[in-house]
């Protein structure tokens, strides 16, 4: 089973889709569901689950209140695998990521986190100086968001896109006792 760990922004997903459909034509892919990946657990033996289920479990963290920001690339605006939206505020995300990592240590360490939100996964650009000035073109109005938990989600990879399920979710809280 495929999993993966996130915050999801269903909150804020109908401003998150207007800025998608202003991104210019390009050939790639379009999330439908928006979330920050927390960490990437990938393929997960079904007896694991629910000792990594435990495990997160125990997580006492304080909620989190995240803006989005500018827009960037992956891996570099010269060679453009994945835009995305940033988000102001993540130093909280960047220790909830660690943390996280932390109490996993048997699956893979993301040593680049980066707090973001995928808008698209792109495969070729015909003519990226043109392609690049046009995002940079699109106006930006800083959404704020209130973050109070996280999920382990199981992904299934289909022709048409992954499909999400929620197999758990995990509060955030106020206030760490």
């Amino acid at each position: 089973m495929r999993l993966f760990i996130a915050i999801e922004f269903d909150e804020i997903s109908e401003y998150i889709k207007d800025i998608q459909a202003q991104l210019p034509s390009f050939n790639g892919s379009k999330p439908k569901n928006f979330h920050l990946t927390l960490k990437f657990l990938g393929e997960v033996e079904e007896d694991k689950i629910k000792s990594i289920k435990d495990i997160i479990k125990k997580i006492k963290f304080q909620s989190l209140n995240l803006t989005t920001s500018e827009i960037g690339f992956f891996p570099s605006e010269n060679y453009i695998n994945v835009i995305w939206l940033g988000l102001k505020n993540g130093d909280k995300v960047i220790e909830l990521h660690n943390l996280i990592d932390s109490l996993l240590p048997s699956f893979p360490q993301d040593i680049r986190f980066h707090p973001h939100i995928t808008l698209a996964r792109v495969k070729f650009i015909p003519q990226k100086q043109e392609f690049v000035k046009q995002i940079k073109e699109i106006k930006l109005e800083p959404k704020s968001v209130s973050i109070s938990s996280f999920k382990l989600v199981k992904s299934t990879l289909t022709p048409v896109g992954p499909i999400y399920e929620t197999l758990e979710e995990y509060p955030l809280r106020d206030k760490i006792q």
